[in-house]
């Protein structure tokens, strides 16, 4: 009877823990599918996820749950999406893709190759002035374009040459971004595979784009009150994504970010059951995909003031399987930074901790410049990476090897620090 008992309570224990890891795989599941249009901002999909998580935290059992709207601008791809290259129709999201502040693109256009083996920026500038190359779209690959960039950017620039656009190669699978949609060039920046415009001599298009304005968004917070309000910890995750490509094609972004958003929903849950010592704020930012735009309003508009934040976790891109685990910390969030190493060192939750260099690449960044100590994880190199900012960043793509580590190791270190 006794070992019959010990084995019930273990497997409540593991029921537990599948039962949080069921939680998890299904918010993931559902903010990744085609009903939020990859959660981006023309067609509502952001909005519409926000909605759900709003309801999904106050079932979770929190005791507030806060929307904050700010607006942003923003260019927007929902429109016609077609290309053809010599004749053959090319796949968006597959074969092209649009650089997020670009315009819209009409018509036929012959097609200039740049010669990066025998590059020559004169020799390059005549060749554009003669009549076969007016009104052409210029090839080249992405890198060696930025790296020559005083010379591309005379191409992007109404008056400064006769091209119409460039197409800007970059290897498979093709990306999309939105960092830069705030604005709008003068030319028109497609970015195709190399084997998609390969010797190929004129395209074709027939694409449109629409810049928002003042555009509505809002920050989901929640809330769940400990013993002591004079600090607080914090937990965050960007929700938002980066949309359509035309009318059928969508992003779905399993790994970047419902697998973040996820999992600060179920931290939620987690606390909202074993009750805290202190005060603890689960925000699930929108418009990071728009240059952090929803985290920075946070940081100017706070709920609470930022000097009662004791620590900042902002998860992004944690659906994936590498055994080390990438992170980011800012200068205030040294200080715990060798708890967190010993808690790994003790656990094994991952391999080792890679520390790399701040940056402004996600939630945490408008905090850290703040003075607030936090750490940023993502995990990186693993078999979902590859995808990130592509179609196929899919539930089927995403892993979930790293969720359950993660939520050990920030629920050990709060309980520690």
């Amino acid at each position: 009877m006794k070992r019959f008992f010990i084995l019930l309570l273990a497997f409540a224990a593991l029921q537990l823990s599948a039962q949080d890891m069921a939680h998890y795989k299904k918010v993931v599941k559902e903010l990744s599918s085609s009903k939020y249009q990859g959660r981006g901002y023309a067609k509502g999909g952001a909005n519409k996820a926000g909605k759900y998580l709003q309801k999904e935290f106050q079932k979770a059992g929190v005791d507030e749950v806060i929307c904050q709207p700010f607006t942003i601008d923003i260019n927007t791809f929902n429109g016609k999406m077609k290309l053809w290259a010599d004749g053959k129709k090319l796949t968006p999201g597959v074969d092209y893709s649009m650089r997020e502040y670009s315009p819209g693109v009409h018509g036929e256009f012959p097609v200039y190759h740049v010669d990066t083996v025998n590059y020559d920026p004169e020799r390059m500038f005549a060749d554009l002035a003669k009549p076969e190359y007016a009104n052409c779209l210029v090839v080249c690959e992405f890198w060696f374009a930025y790296k020559h960039g005083k010379d591309f950017s005379r191409l992007q620039k109404a008056g400064e040459c006769t091209n119409a656009g460039l197409i800007q190669t970059w290897t498979s699978p093709i990306k999309f971004y939105k960092a830069y949609g705030h604005r709008v060039v003068e030319k028109p920046i497609i970015w195709m595979t190399p084997e998609a415009v390969e010797g190929i001599k004129t395209v074709k298009a027939d694409i449109d784009n629409e810049f928002l304005k003042d555009y509505e968004l809002f920050n989901v917070i929640a809330k769940v009150e400990g013993r002591k309000h004079d600090s607080c910890f914090v937990f965050t995750a960007h929700y938002d994504h980066l949309g359509n490509l035309g009318k059928k094609v969508y992003y779905p972004g399993a790994n970047d970010n419902a697998s973040g958003t996820a999992a600060i929903v179920t931290l939620a849950a987690y606390y909202a059951k074993n009750r805290p010592e202190y005060d603890m704020y689960f925000i699930a930012f929108s418009g990071e995909d728009a240059n952090l735009r929803g985290s920075e309003f946070y940081a100017k508009n706070p709920l609470v003031p930022l000097e009662q934040i004791k620590y900042l976790f902002n998860l992004d891109m944690i659906g994936d399987n590498n055994p080390v685990q990438y992170c980011e910390v800012s200068d205030e969030g040294m200080r715990g930074f060798n708890l967190f190493e010993k808690i790994n060192d003790e656990q094994h939750y991952f391999k080792a901790l890679n520390r790399g260099e701040l940056a402004g690449n996600s939630d945490h960044y408008p905090f850290a410049t703040r003075h607030v100590p936090c750490i940023f994880l993502e995990n990186q190199e693993g078999d979902a990476f590859p995808y990130y900012h592509t179609i196929y960043d899919t539930y089927k793509t995403v892993r979930f090897e790293s969720y359950e580590p993660v939520f050990k190791l920030v629920r050990d270190f709060v309980e520690r620090y």
